[in-house]
């Protein structure tokens, strides 16, 4: 029988109970067309619902041809077997496809009479939803699954569930065995890379001790330039100063004695003084004319010089995004090569400056002379007193001119100041940021640092967890070997009670056997003491009351007393306190059944990835010390003379040899 899968998913479904509000669920559909050769060729199409939440919801339907054929006539069908399985699976998919809109176009309704869905028959519903009417295209009727069905279906469930944790589990080994060499790789990239940081570190250190010294020679070399160059240009300015001085003396006493002589003429000329005064005005028309274009010209000089240091800003600022921290070196000299530009064409202003200087000294022998032609006019026309008055106003210019040079002067010395200054704190704003960037390195080697540890911290923690998990399978194992050397030894000890009688030997002891009667009695008495028969091998380790004493002529035996982690000395003195009497710590056995009630066999095997306990040596899994026969009498302590007990460093109350 083949069968092939059409269709799996979850399909949101619209419960209807009788009685009962509607609600939504979630179900899986699985559609599957199953083919049967045997005896006649035949195909079925096996419809089953299911819930992931509920593993006891299960509907199945089952239609063959003939079923169909029926179908088609009572519903309506126009599709053909063949083709009937896509149809439904289309008209499933368009249930999907509408499930997020506020009103779904097709809807699937679980419609039961019963009032809960339970062992009861269902129908399935397809249902096309317009305003006008609800339309059922499809209407399945599906039954419970019985108990033999729903036991293959959580079957088939687990064995998918056991699959996918297997899968799952190779995948954990494959992520791990991925995650450790991982590990190593990444702990001998970061060994490497440790390396590589000290080598870095060396020599950027050696390198910014040599730039330190290069720079600190390079400033104290230019400070000194700077200093002579200002000590010259004031020599110059005092000089010059004294020059004009003497000259201002001297054109002062010209001009007085000029002034004593033209106050006599200055009367008769008084008329002509008018003409004289329009004259002027017209000059001075011309000579705010050209004033005004001299300060246009200063203006459009700052504004140039505004635009060059905006200009040079940003382009230092473009050539710091570009180089960053690899090309600081290369940028600091280029920034020495762009000082000594500077000085150069600080150079270059000051022989602008005095070429300007020139030039207007020559101005002013050509306003001399015009002057002159002046005072020839005036002289023609017998205005001395105007002329005066010209040449007077004519040096007052001069003298003002002198003075606005002065000026300039002094604002080119101090822009040179500032232009010092500005470069000695762009020096230090980079040496500030090699002492960031020396910062940042020590806060990343602290971070490697931290990382180091964390890995480090993990690894420990791994290899901890790996000893915990080895220590608690090797206790595992120990319990298991102990528990199986207290069952054989009990049941030697039992085998050998019950077949020995109560003799006396040649030596003065006294040897006890048991009867069944006797072994009656000692079941009874471990019913009577509150423990239901059959003992399960956890009664090893529980504390259990005293006995009732046995009537007995030569002696008064005390019932078995087993305490909870107790030493080894105790587990020997409890089973040779009297033989024929039943122990606690033993694994009994069921007389009556023949069934043994220690662990099995195969949580007893020795592994061979066990490993030894601490603080427990081999003299404890010795037979040795667990006696095996009962027929002598021994002393409360069966500890061997002169051998210490050690605790062990797993189980507190246990001691070893």
């Amino acid at each position: 029988m083949a069968a092939e899968s059409l269709f799996g998913r979850l399909v949101p479904v619209q419960v209807k109970c009788q009685g009962c509000e509607d609600r939504r669920i979630n179900v899986r559909v699985r559609i599957e067309l199953q083919s049967t050769s045997n005896p006649v060729h035949k195909k079925d199409l096996v419809v089953q619902l299911t819930d992931d939440t509920d593993p006891f919801f299960l509907y199945n339907l089952v239609i063959s041809e003939e079923d169909f054929q029926s179908l088609k006539c009572q519903q309506g069908l126009l599709v053909d077997f063949s083709s009937f399985p896509q149809r439904f699976v289309d008209l499933l998919q368009q249930c999907i496809q509408e499930q997020n809109k506020d009103t779904p176009r097709f809807l699937l309704q679980l419609v039961s009479s019963a009032s809960v869905l339970d062992h009861t028959p269902a129908f399935l519903n397809v249902v096309e939803t317009n305003p006008f009417k609800h339309l059922t295209h499809l209407s399945l009727k599906f039954l419970p699954g019985n108990d033999a069905e729903i036991k293959k279906f959580l079957a088939i469930c687990l064995k998918c569930i056991k699959e996918e944790k297997s899968l799952l589990e190779q995948k954990l080994k494959k992520t791990e065995d991925d995650l450790t060499r991982q590990l190593s790789y990444t702990q001998q990239s970061l060994s490497e890379k440790s390396r590589e940081l000290d080598k870095l570190r060396s020599e950027w250190t050696s390198h910014t001790t040599m730039l330190t010294n290069k720079h600190s020679q390079e400033l104290t070399n230019e400070k000194e330039k700077a200093l002579q160059v200002q000590t010259q240009y004031q020599q110059q300015h005092e000089q010059q100063k004294k020059e004009l001085e003497s000259l201002h003396q001297k054109s002062i006493q010209q001009l007085q004695n000029r002034l004593s002589e033209l106050e006599i003429a200055n009367k008769d000329l008084t008329e002509r003084r008018y003409k004289g005064d329009s004259t002027i005005r017209e000059l001075k028309a011309k000579l705010s004319g050209i004033e005004d274009e001299c300060q246009r010209a200063k203006q459009e000089v700052l504004s140039l010089r505004r635009e060059n240091t905006t200009l040079d800003a940003e382009c230092h600022e473009k050539e710091k995004h570009i180089n960053q921290l690899q090309t600081r070196v290369a940028v600091l000299e280029q920034e020495i090569k762009d000082k000594d530009q500077l000085i150069i064409r600080t150079k270059e202003v000051l022989d602008a400056t005095q070429q300007q200087k020139v030039i207007l000294e020559e101005n002013t022998e050509k306003k001399q002379v015009h002057i002159e032609k002046l005072e020839a006019t005036i002289k023609s026309l017998s205005a001395e007193l105007l002329k005066a008055n010209e040449i007077i106003k004519k040096l007052q210019g001069d003298f003002k001119t002198l003075m606005s040079k002065l000026k300039l002067k002094n604002t080119v010395t101090i822009q040179q100041e500032k232009l010092l200054a500005e470069k000695e704190e762009k020096l230090q704003k980079e040496q500030r940021e090699l002492q960031e960037t020396g910062q940042s390195l020590r806060v990343k080697e602290q971070e490697v640092c931290k990382l180091q540890e964390q890995l480090e911290s993990t690894v420990q923690k791994l290899e901890e967890s790996k000893q915990l998990l080895k220590t608690n399978e090797n206790v595992i194992t120990w319990l298991n070997k102990q528990l199986n050397e207290i069952q054989t030894a009990r049941k030697q000890e039992i085998l050998g009670t019950s077949t020995i009688p109560l003799t006396h030997s040649s030596n003065g002891t006294i040897r006890t056997g048991t009867s069944p009667h006797n072994m009656l009695d000692n079941r009874l008495r471990f019913t009577s003491s509150g423990i239901s028969y059959p003992i399960s091998p956890v009664c090893a380790f529980q504390n259990f009351p005293e006995t009732a004493p046995v009537k007995s002529a030569n002696q008064q035996v005390s019932g078995p007393k087993v305490q909870f982690n107790m030493q080894l000395s105790k587990t020997n003195k409890s089973s040779d306190i009297q033989p024929g009497f039943p122990t606690a710590t033993g694994h009994l056995t069921n007389m009556e059944n023949g069934e043994n009630l220690g662990l099995e066999l195969k949580y007893l095997k020795k592994r061979e990835d066990s490993i030894p306990l601490r603080g427990l040596s081999q003299n404890t899994f010795n037979s040795s010390e667990y006696p095996k026969s009962s027929t002598s009498t021994k002393t409360p302590t069966s500890s061997k003379p002169g051998v210490q007990s050690t605790a062990s460093a797993y189980f507190p109350g246990l001691q070893t040899s």
